[in-house]
């Protein structure tokens, strides 16, 4: 019996010694969830597309003086017509004040140079002379702001934008009114106004890499009381024709001004101050919401 109870014994104490000790039990590492990057806001790319309008673009002007004063300025510039000459002056570096000083003091004799009875009314090379003085006979590609001008293949009518090359001959390619001005030949090919394809170019500002396109429309409408002579008939025509072409062109931009130009026809150089003031009325009428677009994102 003395056998019996050692055995068992024995087997409850090797039973003892096998038994593991309860291990404590270790939680799960959480890790905690990444911290995502601060957003950092950009402003957007934004771009002037200047349309074209003759003796109107002055208003141009007043945009652009209102846009400063307020602290926007637009990362690129684009100009048909009579908005090519306000774009190329802007480009280079000149301020709404210092245009509009120019403005006053400009000789309408100085972009003009007659040459009836050629090919058109008006040779333009005046004109391309008077832009290269004013910008120091800089190319394009040279200007301080980047810079496109529009103008309009002559033998085919496919628009061109011009981002290099001869400043002058290409604000006068894109101001070339037909049967006003001469067509002008830029490496053999003939080119006459912008304002035949964009009369605002705010497809060409978008082709830039605009994200926020401001357009200002200084068209002219069509006169109901248009007189029957050539000319007037040629104006009514191009008013007909941007009228139409700017109903497609505007829907691409984000905002566009249109100047209470109603008492300023594009052919009244003498109205250069009530134009600027008409720039700078509708530009301060929308400032708010400029602001909010050209505003980090």
């Amino acid at each position: 019996m003395k056998t019996a109870f050692l055995t068992l014994f024995l087997s409850l104490l090797l039973a003892g010694c096998s038994l593991t000790p309860p291990q404590p039990v270790t939680p799960p590492v959480v890790e905690p969830p990444p911290v995502p990057p601060p957003r950092v806001l950009k402003p957007p790319r934004v771009a002037l597309a200047l349309g074209g309008g003759a003796a109107r673009g002055f208003a141009h002007i007043g945009v652009i003086q209102v846009l400063e004063e307020a602290g926007i300025r637009p990362d690129l510039v684009v100009g048909t017509s009579a908005g090519s000459l306000v774009a190329a002056l802007y480009a280079s570096g000149k301020s709404g004040t210092e245009m509009a000083q120019l403005a006053e003091t400009m000789d309408e004799g100085a972009i003009t140079d007659w040459s009836f009875p050629l090919k058109g009314l008006i040779k333009g090379e005046a004109l391309a002379r008077y832009v290269r003085q004013q910008t120091g006979g800089r190319p394009i590609e040279q200007m301080k702001l980047p810079l496109g001008i529009v103008a309009t293949q002559l033998a085919d009518g496919q628009g061109v934008l011009f981002r290099s090359g001869d400043l002058g001959q290409a604000v006068r390619a894109s101001s070339a009114v037909p049967a006003v001005f001469q067509p002008v030949d830029i490496a053999g090919r003939l080119y006459v106004d912008g304002g035949l394809v964009a009369p605002v170019p705010v497809r060409y500002a978008r082709q830039m890499g605009a994200e926020v396109v401001i357009a200002i429309d200084i068209s002219s409408p069509p006169d109901a009381k248009t007189k029957t002579d050539p000319f007037s008939m040629l104006m009514q025509t191009v008013a007909i024709m941007g009228r139409s072409i700017n109903s497609l062109e505007l829907r691409e931009a984000d905002w566009v001004l249109r100047p209470d130009l109603s008492a300023v026809s594009s052919s009244d150089f003498g109205a250069r101050r009530q134009a600027i003031a008409a720039g700078r009325q509708a530009a301060q009428a929308a400032l708010a919401r400029i602001k909010g677009l050209v505003a980090p994102r």
